[in-house]
């Protein structure tokens, strides 16, 4: 047995029962008693017989495996380091369950919609997850009727299919707080993508954060997420008649494109101009100055998508869970603004 793999046949043939006997007792399933279940158990732990995944899929009419499917420019995502941690804690979260992760990738609108509909009409997946929700997303209508289990990730208030959430107000409110303690008044902010909700929430929150402190909210860019459109938004900025002296990002590649970008124009960071972003991706602690930001959880947030989507299949109902709350992490790229120091 140590040069080959252990078979469902060798448990059957040692512990003296029928194939089928073992496939009811592995997979939980009745049909067998008690006690016949437990000798199959610690026949198949003794021998190390390892279920393959055909095999669960075969004698579970399950798949065993669940979807994700990335609406990116894959050169756009090689360089966002959040999806790593996603996808890290989602694996996290069902690999000791027995599934797998079907992972594909497409910057195309329509071909991401054909890609749920393959899912469904090859029974490859057994339920997906769903993240960068845009505003009136096409996926959900099209998961719903295809009748595929699906969790969301930062959905909008009242979504129609389970979820997972994490808050950003706190992190936000707390930025800006910061800012103004370090006597800030003109603070701008780099948006993300406009139609994606969690875009749209994190500048809903940015102005509200602005008016509670007695600020008006400053001017707003399109960042788009990226390095470059952080670049871009920070030569606007600074061609202003009367530029910020603080300036917060939707994401932290934005961020540290816009750093850079002032740099490159003599723009001292933070002597001159404070800086934050919002995910605390790693890379952020590495540039000089290191990245005030907004710590996110995408670790946490995949590995409780997966669990929820697991359970999902087999339970078929799940509430929705909110994991910890975003919050500020103050590092060297804020300081006091030019007029408080």
């Amino acid at each position: 047995m140590a040069d080959q793999r252990v078979t469902i046949v060798d448990v059957a043939n040692k512990a003296g029962v029928a194939i089928s006997s073992v496939s009811s007792a592995l997979n939980g399933r009745p049909g067998v008693s008690d006690v016949t279940r437990e000798r199959i158990i610690q026949v198949a732990t003794d021998l190390g017989f390892v279920p393959s995944l055909r095999g669960k899929s075969l004698s579970g009419r399950r798949a065993f495996t669940v979807g994700l499917v990335l609406h990116r420019d894959p050169d756009v995502l090689e360089l966002d380091p959040f999806f790593g941690g996603f996808i890290g804690g989602i694996e996290d979260a069902i690999d000791p369950r027995g599934y797998a992760l079907v992972l594909q990738i497409s910057a195309e609108s329509d071909k991401v919609l054909q890609r749920y509909e393959k899912f469904a009409a090859d029974r490859r997946v057994d339920g997906v997850l769903v993240n960068d929700l845009e505003v009136d997303d096409p996926r959900i209508p099209l998961i719903r009727r295809l009748g595929l289990p699906a969790v969301a990730i930062n959905p909008g208030a009242d979504f129609p299919i389970p979820a997972v959430r994490q808050d950003p107000d706190a992190g936000i409110r707390a930025t800006l707080r910061h800012l103004v303690e370090l006597g800030h008044r003109r603070i701008a902010y780099v948006s993300g993508r406009p139609h994606m909700t969690h875009s749209v929430e994190r500048e809903n929150a940015w102005r509200a954060a602005s008016l509670e402190l007695g600020l008006t909210p400053g001017q707003v860019i399109p960042g788009d997420f990226t390095y470059l459109g952080g670049a871009s938004a920070g030569s606007a900025l600074l061609a202003l008649a009367e530029p910020p002296t603080a300036v917060m990002c939707a994401n932290d590649l934005s961020a540290i494109g816009l750093i850079a970008q002032a740099q490159h124009l003599g723009v001292d960071v933070p002597g001159e101009l404070s800086v934050a972003g919002f995910d605390d991706i790693r890379l952020g602690t590495y540039v000089r100055p290191s990245l005030t930001t907004v710590h996110t959880s995408p670790r946490e947030l995949g590995r409780e998508a997966g669990r929820l989507l697991v359970d999902l299949i087999e339970n078929g109902a799940v509430a929705d869970v909110r994991v910890s709350d975003a919050h500020l992490i103050v590092r060297e790229s804020t300081g006091p603004a030019p007029a408080a120091r």
